[in-house]
């Protein structure tokens, strides 16, 4: 199957090692970031949301203006507009593109985040209004006749859009979470499932939970899989190494001077959400697993979403990606910590690497699956000869 990259469609500079030198949105900077995804065979960037940041969907439109191959994943969560909105701004936004939209849904996995936008239900009532959310977005991309809806969140009468998306029948919808509840909402309504970098043991294990749910929900497909780390190489591994303990260094040292770099709880506090608690297990319980992946970076953000590193050099961590992939994860999402840099690097030295193997692997794939449906023809080609003697 083939494989796409996800990087990070970053508005200002600033990452967890460095504080921002830029306005929180720099049309200059923003423009450079996508441009150096798009020149160096990324697939997608994903224009990110948090309560304060500037808003993903006219950023988004602004680089898909200017851009004519990148792909846009905008995050969205269901708080901030009503769901007929929400369509057509998700439907202008794939025109603007040329059908180059996905919509990751973000239920919210922190009560404090959420309540700075007026969001007070609990956990598991986001997750109920998130897939009540979705469904009616996918209805009103692709309902030419007026439908009204009463549910538990969400009530309209003969609604019809006058915008369309580009994409048919409808755009793509990505989704995340490792809880019980994300994996029975993405498993239900997600065509992209996303997970955080773990281990590969525990990755498979979630991968097994997502296509259960999907099944549970009657689906006769299963969502993609698509799984993120940041990524830290250089051209030896000892310089690797050297890097990555300095990016520790970088993190801890602007925690300890109290630029705070998890805004999205209360200082002092443990994580909400089953994905950060994940990670901070996987940390306390060792610092390397498998080939490459190392876990002091998400140990020093608390936990922060996407941040397990995998640390060496391009061919060691292409090949810690190629072992994801042979799990069944064939999007994979990765951000180095200087998102400009880091995006060209991996661009030029690691991605080439992993598509090329990737496409050997399904050549082989596909030639040996040809030669037993010749010998399975072979076969039944000299049965039926057979039978025809032995009836003479």
């Amino acid at each position: 199957m083939p494989v796409e990259f996800l990087g990070i469609a970053a508005t200002a500079d600033g990452t967890e090692t460095t504080a921002s030198t830029t306005a929180a949105f720099d049309r200059d900077y923003t423009l450079k970031l996508a441009r150096a995804h798009e020149e160096h065979d990324w697939d997608r960037v994903l224009f990110a949301y948090g309560s304060g940041s500037p808003d993903p969907a006219p950023a988004a439109a602004f680089i898909a203006s200017r851009l004519d191959r990148l792909q846009i994943l905008l995050a969205h969560r269901p708080n901030v507009s009503y769901p007929t909105f929400a369509a057509k701004t998700f439907a202008t936004l794939d025109r603007i593109s040329d059908g180059r939209l996905t919509v990751h849904f973000i239920t919210g996995g922190n009560d404090h985040e959420q309540q700075r936008e007026g969001d007070f239900l609990t956990k598991d009532e986001r997750y109920d209004r998130t897939r009540e959310y979705i469904r009616i977005v996918k209805k009103a991309w692709t309902s030419r006749e007026p439908f009204d809806h009463e549910g538990t969140h969400y009530r309209f009468k003969d609604f019809v859009s006058d915008v369309f998306p580009v994409q048919e029948p409808r755009p793509g919808v990505s989704f995340g979470g490792s809880s019980e509840a994300a994996y029975a909402a993405g498993g239900a309504e997600a065509d992209i499932y996303c997970l955080w970098g773990e281990p590969l043991a525990r990755t498979a294990e979630q991968i097994e939970r997502v296509l259960e749910a999907a099944k549970q929900a009657g689906r006769a497909d299963a969502p993609r899989i698509q799984v993120a780390f940041r990524p830290i190489i250089a051209p030896t591994e000892e310089l690797a190494w050297e890097k990555a303990h300095r990016t520790v260094a970088a993190i801890k040292a602007r925690r300890e001077g109290g630029d705070l770099i998890r805004r999205g709880r209360p200082a002092g506090t443990g994580p909400e959400n089953a994905g950060s608690q994940r990670l901070l297990e996987i940390a306390e319980a060792g610092e390397r697993y498998d080939r490459a992946l190392w876990t002091p970076t998400a140990a020093a953000t608390g936990g922060a979403g996407n941040s397990n590193a995998l640390v060496g050099t391009p061919e060691t961590v292409a090949q810690a990606l190629l072992d994801y992939y042979d799990l069944g994860v064939d999007i994979l999402s990765a951000r180095g910590y200087h998102l400009v840099d880091d995006a060209i690097d991996f661009g030029r030295y690691v991605i080439p690497i992993v598509r090329e193997e990737v496409a050997r692997r399904d050549a082989a794939r596909a030639a040996a699956e040809a030669a037993a449906e010749a010998e399975r023809a072979g076969r039944a080609e000299h049965d039926r000869h057979q039978l025809i003697a032995a009836q003479a």
